[in-house]
């Protein structure tokens, strides 16, 4: 069975093409590196002892899209190709519109062309908005609070309205919480452009002296100790979920959703605690003002992707840490060596 990996070269890409390798799948990889580098197609090659299929395209033109349903064979589509900063996309709203919302029609019209039925969205909890408790489970209500999340939003919408029209489409929306984490080589791991947008690289940047120190926005919350509560899960973990995602289309199973997340939730002040153990010296921090649009604590109830995938995460925040601290400290600059 062959699998098309759209943005398989980036952070949660690249660990899931080695875990279907892994599970048996043969697969291709399709990116044009706007998120990521070409080192890392290297470097996947080392860990799975063959050559990864890469073809360089953007799915916003559709004839790159067009190309490669023409010249390759696919069973299955994984589609994590996407803009992705929640800050960037307040700041450049239409680029974000554009990129996620073309490349998503181009590549499922292109399904639809060439009779791949099978796809895996990789969406985010960003769709909860602010929910009204924790923890959160596959049929709160939706909203969104940013450019970025409404894309995952509207495309979640798409599909949705695609299955009604084409039943014979399975389709998994795997709703994401906050991946953390590496290859247990060092090897791959995530290597933001310019200064990290999300806390775990940010951290671990400041570990390894990049930064000076973090910023904590806000102690005030109604949180154990102040600090906003997330769920993280180790990038290994999610990159299961999708296998486990979709050996459940190929029993057809029409369209599901499921958050993929531990279950429990860490406030920032706890990762802080944790990375430092995992690095062996004390991390500086500074408290500052909340940042607008930031919620309490959101964390999953990740209970029906346990009954029906089979799949639970297995790595504590202790271990996420490790892994984290073992890649930025091999790799101080990310794949720029």
């Amino acid at each position: 069975m062959t699998v098309l990996v759209t943005g398989g070269t980036g952070y949660i890409g690249s660990h899931t093409v080695l875990a279907l390798l892994d599970a048996g799948y043969e697969v291709l990889v399709a990116d044009n590196f706007v998120n990521s580098k070409p080192e890392v197609l290297h470097r996947m090659a080392e860990l799975a002892g063959r050559e990864i299929p890469f073809v360089r395209a953007d799915l916003c033109n559709n004839k790159d899209c067009d190309a490669l349903f023409s010249e390759y064979s696919f069973d299955a589509v994984i589609h994590f190709a996407g803009l992705k900063a929640v800050g960037e996309s307040v700041a450049k709203p239409l680029e974000y519109y554009s990129n996620n919302l073309i490349s998503t029609l181009n590549l499922l019209k292109n399904m639809q062309t060439h009779g791949v039925r099978d796809f895996v969205f990789s969406s985010s909890a960003t769709v909860y908005g602010d929910p009204a408790s924790v923890p959160i489970t596959e049929d709160f209500p939706l909203s969104v609070t940013n450019p970025y999340g409404r894309t995952k939003l509207m495309i979640e919408e798409m599909l949705r309205d695609l299955y009604k029209a084409h039943p014979e489409f399975n389709i998994a929306l795997l709703r994401y919480f906050n991946p953390i984490g590496a290859h247990k080589s060092g090897r791959i791991g995530e290597d933001p452009f310019g200064i990290p947008n999300n806390l775990l690289p940010y951290v671990a940047q400041v570990a390894v002296g990049k930064l000076r120190e973090v910023s904590v926005f806000g102690n005030d919350y109604n949180t154990p100790d102040g600090t906003g509560v997330r769920d993280y899960i180790h990038v290994l973990d999610l990159a299961e979920g999708h296998v486990a995602a979709l050996k459940k289309l190929e029993t057809g199973c029409g369209l599901v959703t499921y958050n993929l997340g531990t279950g429990k939730g860490y406030s920032v002040l706890e990762v802080i605690r944790a990375f430092s153990k995992a690095c062996g010296k004390e991390i500086p921090y500074r408290i500052t003002d909340r940042r607008p649009g930031d919620i309490a604590q959101c964390y999953a109830d990740a209970s029906k992707a346990q009954k029906e995938l089979g799949w639970q995460a297995k790595y504590g925040l202790d271990e996420m840490c490790a892994d984290s601290w073992r890649w930025q400290s091999l790799n101080p600059n990310g794949y720029d060596e």
